[in-house]
Order: structure tokens, then C-alpha cells, then sequence
């Protein structure tokens, strides 16, 4: 039997991934802009500014408005795809779709009143546990996908496949916000 080489368009995991759970994620820049909870914010999808002949390294950037004053805040370029969902408590989860190996997970405060968090293959190396640092360094596909977000806990389901694991690997992790913990499980696959 051959490898397993799951390559597969990761916008079109994503949305089965979101219809699955029934998650309020969004795709952008298809969405066009999503609404918080309470309405106060806006996130926007805006285009590039420089022409189209001009390569700039990025195309969409994603904008947070504040309704009532009108001020408006970058917060991160992308380029293809990106997943927005927004938590209870006002925060902005995002998974960046960076090329056809990787994604990385990021959570913004709607308020400004903490740091951008950025959660990728090389920032996960760090926080797992020894034992698990070689999947993520040795496989050259490494998805950091943001869940969920409940309270100060962020859900991530991390997968990928390489020379390290060539039929693939699929972890639920969960991280901290506070206390900046990770925890990871191996997820059972299924059977076919």
C-alpha cells in the first residue's frame, strides 16, 4: 500500500470542517465582513491598494471596525483564504490558510487590550511536549486550525503529514490563554 498523501484544498476542508460542527466561522475574503456578537465591531475584508501588476506579497487584509466611532485597525494581511469566527467574550479568532502546507491559528481582542496570539507549526514546537516536537518539526505539512474558543480556551485541531508521518497525524490540542498551556490528544481516525 502507498503513502497517504492527504493533500486537498484547505479551503475545502475548512468549510466541511465548519458545516460539520456547525461552528460561526466565516471564509473571507468571500464573506466580505462579520459582525460581533453584541454588534459594537466589524471585521472587513479590504483588497490590496497596489496594482494588480505589482506583486505586494499579500492580498487581503482583514480590518476591525468599531461601530459607533468609526476607528478602524488592521489586523493581519493574508493571502487566499481565511477563517473569522468571533468568541462570547469579544475576541477574534482567525486560521490563515498560508499556502498549500501550512495555516496558522491567531486570536485578537476586539478592545485591543491584549497581544495578538499566533499559533503555528514553529510556535506549537515550543509549547508541546518533547515527545510530540518531531511531528510537527519533521513533517513538511503542519495545519494549525482554530475550533472554538469557550471562556479562555482555545481549541485547535492540528494536522499534517511528511516524512515523519507519511500516512498522517491529527491532534485536538487546547491552549490557555491565561497561563499560555497546550495540551494535545492523538485523534482516533476512521475506519474505512
Amino acid at each position: 500500500m502507498g503513502s497517504f498523501r492527504p493533500w486537498v484544498n484547505p479551503g475545502l476542508i475548512l468549510i466541511f470542517t465548519l458545516a460539520a460542527r456547525a461552528a460561526p466561522f466565516v471564509v473571507f475574503p468571500k464573506a466580505g465582513q462579520l459582525v460581533s456578537p453584541d454588534g459594537r465591531y466589524v471585521v472587513r475584508n479590504a483588497e490590496r491598494d497596489a496594482p494588480l501588476t505589482e506583486y505586494v506579497g499579500t492580498f487581503h487584509a482583514l480590518y476591525l471596525e468599531e461601530q459607533a466611532s468609526g476607528r478602524t485597525r488592521k489586523l493581519c494581511d493574508y493571502v487566499g483564504v481565511a477563517a473569522v469566527a468571533w468568541s462570547q467574550n469579544n475576541l477574534i479568532i482567525v486560521t490563515q490558510y498560508l499556502n498549500k502546507t501550512t495555516s496558522r491559528a491567531m486570536v485578537f481582542a476586539a478592545d485591543d487590550s491584549r497581544d495578538p496570539l499566533v499559533l503555528d507549526k514553529v510556535g506549537l514546537t515550543r509549547l508541546v511536549p518533547v515527545e510530540q516536537r518531531p511531528q510537527l518539526r519533521e513533517n513538511d505539512h503542519v495545519f494549525v486550525e482554530a475550533s472554538r474558543l469557550e471562556g479562555e480556551r482555545l481549541t485547535l485541531t492540528v494536522w499534517g503529514y511528511g516524512k515523519h508521518d507519511p500516512s498522517g497525524f491529527r491532534r485536538q490540542c487546547e491552549y490557555g490563554l491565561v497561563d499560555g498551556t497546550m495540551s494535545c490528544r492523538e485523534m482516533v481516525r476512521a475506519v474505512r
